[in-house]
This record gives structure tokens, C-alpha cells and sequence, in this order.
């Protein structure tokens, strides 16, 4: 039985509702050994890379690496990889992004193929991902505002699989995430771009799993 199912949910966002990140991450830690982070290497990663590098320097960290990231990101994920020594589990497509190209481009928005674009490069690595390793609790860096679709989570929730997801920063704004990589001397991502979301207030589908 997955733990998510055994946790009123309700009861524990109020309870954690007004934790610092590292509280919530602290509370939820004894709960499974068998737990991973996830990360794009987008432009705030560095905060919950860390975050959890001061409190839980072990945890898998899943990577899935679409083959159509920034030169700068590629950077960005390097260093960070180097700076917090992350047990990084990097998960391609199975086909190679020059395939892709030559075989489908990168699809406008609107474009009914770009379903099939975000498919080939994110959506089955990351199934794939979760396939192999199996946790029971996935720590995300979604956030209240970024999303309709993630207005509608909270600090906790539970994924259709039963994997309890816990959202640590998930009432920080943007000038809160910018104030902690000034504290902390950390580097934001500012060249970050997805090409399955392509805008910011898009879900790339990855969340709705």
C-alpha cells in the first residue's frame, strides 16, 4: 500500500500549511526510505537541489533529459550536478533528438503532433523513470501559482499510482525562490526553456500522472 493512501491529506496541508520548506521536507522524510526528487534544471532548481542536498544528500534525483535543453541548462545542470555531488538518474528518449527532428520538427502548441513531440521526449522517460525506480514519495518544485492545474494541488498530494508528492516551496512566489538563491549564492537558470510547455502557464503532463 502506497503511503499517500494512508494520510489525511486535508489534515496534513493545514498542519503544514504555514512549515518552512525545510520543516515540510524534515516531517515527511521518516515517512519512506524508498523516495525521489525530481528536476529539470529549470531557472529556481537550484533551490530544492540545495534544500535537499543540506538534508538528504542520497536521494535519487530524476533527471529526464528531453535532448532539447538551453547550452546554458546543459551548463546549469553540470554545476549543480558537480556542486551538490546529486545521485543524478538521467533518463532519455529513446529516440535521439536529431530523429525527432528529422522525422516529426518540433511541433507548434497548436500543432496536433505536438502531443506526440511531448510524448517521445518527456512523457515516456519520465514513466519510465518512475517504472524502474518505484517510489513511494516524489519531492516536486510546483507551485501555487505557476499553473491553473497546480492551483488546484497543495503541499501534499497523491498521484493516480498512489505516490504521495510533496511540494515544499509550493506557497513561495518568485521573489521568494530569487531571495534564497541571493542568501544562498546560488545560480538561477535564466535561459531555461521547455519545448513542450513553451509557455510558462502550460502543463507539459508530467504532473497530471
Amino acid at each position: 500500500m502506497m503511503i499517500g493512501k494512508n494520510l489525511d491529506l486535508e489534515y496534513w496541508n493545514n498542519e503544514l500549511k504555514d512549515k518552512t520548506p525545510e520543516e515540510i521536507i524534515a516531517w515527511a522524510l521518516p515517512l519512506t526510505k524508498n523516495r525521489v526528487v525530481t528536476t529539470s534544471f529549470g531557472i529556481y532548481s537550484a533551490v530544492l537541489l540545495n534544500t535537499f542536498h543540506n538534508n538528504d544528500k542520497d536521494i535519487k534525483v530524476i533527471w529526464c533529459d528531453t535532448g532539447y535543453n538551453t547550452p546554458d541548462t546543459y551548463r546549469h545542470s553540470n554545476d549543480l550536478i558537480n556542486k551538490f555531488g546529486l545521485n543524478i538518474q538521467k533518463y532519455s528518449p529513446l529516440q535521439t533528438s536529431a530523429y525527432t527532428d528529422a522525422t516529426l520538427g518540433i511541433p507548434e502548441v497548436t500543432d496536433p503532433k505536438h502531443a506526440e513531440f511531448t510524448e517521445i521526449v518527456k512523457l515516456e522517460p519520465f514513466r519510465r523513470a518512475f517504472k524502474e525506480l518505484d517510489p513511494e514519495m516524489w519531492f516536486t518544485n510546483i507551485r501555487v501559482r505557476q499553473t491553473e492545474y497546480r492551483k488546484s494541488k497543495d503541499i501534499l498530494s497523491v498521484s493516480k499510482e498512489g505516490i504521495l508528492k510533496v511540494s515544499p516551496f509550493y506557497y513561495w512566489s518568485d521573489e521568494d525562490l530569487n531571495d534564497y538563491l541571493i542568501a544562498h549564492n546560488l545560480p538561477k537558470n535564466n535561459s531555461y526553456f521547455d519545448p513542450t510547455k513553451v509557455l510558462n502557464n502550460r502543463e507539459c503532463g508530467i504532473h497530471f500522472h
